[in-house]
């Protein structure tokens, strides 16, 4: 069991949704003796009063013991960008659609919170993907997406894993995801699920025109280049949901496979695959 002393808090955008959890999680953390921290916009979104072991307008800290996400897998996903490579656990209570990385849901928000706030959770490192390119270099713990413009062609895309070209395709775009990313757009194609834990990435395809596109998993040593074969089109590019720039024509962007990145907290004893089931329900309903 962890102790915890300090936490970062970060919650998705309507206030008035998460207000009841944050209300429980600020009485349990000041009886517990837990400074809770707030950046300047969480802070002015929740107008927090001057109140005990409540840290307003407080810069990112990395030694903090645990962050609060109180959202959906976006909330969760910049908790675990924010804190990528530190070691300090995100422990996602989830008020969004899907959740699939939330630690319990908001029906158990005030059970949730005691249990984090006692060090009751386990942690599971999660994978991330670096992406570098012309206009910068991001991390994503879920997905990369490139994908054509709006009102624009069909992306003219050529891919290749270690210098070796695998293929071009024209199609609406294509996808770069994490195991922990896996079930999201990717699952969307039609590209496999994979277990946390496996080490690899997946690509697949948005909508390709061909009947050839294949989706291809992508060894943990090995690095994906993507290249802009349009004549003039640029393409967008996407982390984690989040637009972050553009793939000129004739320009090119490169994926590897990192380790170690985002620490997601677990209630002990939850698996992948119970996970799976409860958020995606039976795989086959039997005759």
């Amino acid at each position: 069991m962890r102790t915890i002393r300090t936490a970062t808090v970060f919650t998705h955008r309507r206030p008035e949704e998460t207000e009841p959890a944050l209300l429980t999680l600020l009485e349990l953390a000041r009886d517990a003796g837990v400074q809770l921290r707030f950046d300047a916009e969480e802070s002015a979104k929740h107008q927090l009063p001057e109140q005990p072991l409540v840290a307003r307008n407080a810069q990112i800290d990395t030694q903090v013991d645990i962050c609060f996400a109180l959202g959906g897998d976006g909330t969760i996903l910049h908790g675990l960008r924010e804190y990528a490579g530190t070691g300090v656990p995100v422990f996602g209570i989830n008020f969004g659609e899907m959740g699939f990385l939330a630690t319990v849901d908001r029906e158990e928000a005030r059970s949730g919170c005691v249990r984090a706030l006692a060090g009751d959770f386990e942690v599971l490192s999660l994978p991330g993907i670096e992406i570098s390119g012309e206009q910068g270099r991001w991390l994503a713990i879920n997905d990369v997406s490139i994908h054509r413009q709006p009102g624009k062609r069909v992306a003219d895309l050529e891919y290749s894993v270690s210098g070796d070209e695998v293929g071009r395709v024209r199609c609406d775009g294509l996808v770069v995801a994490t195991p922990a990313g896996s079930t999201g757009y990717n699952l969307a194609n039609g590209g496999p699920v994979m277990a946390w834990g496996v080490h690899g990435f997946v690509v697949s395809f948005i909508a390709p025109h061909s009947l050839t596109a294949r989706t291809l998993v992508v060894a943990p040593a090995d690095r994906l280049a993507v290249s802009n074969r349009s004549q003039e089109e640029p393409v967008d590019v996407t982390v984690d949901g989040r637009p972050v720039g553009v793939i000129e024509a004739g320009e090119r962007l490169e994926a590897r496979f990192a380790i170690d990145q985002g620490s997601l907290a677990q209630v002990p004893g939850t698996t992948f695959y119970q996970r799976l089931r409860q958020k995606f329900g039976r795989l086959a309903t039997p005759l």
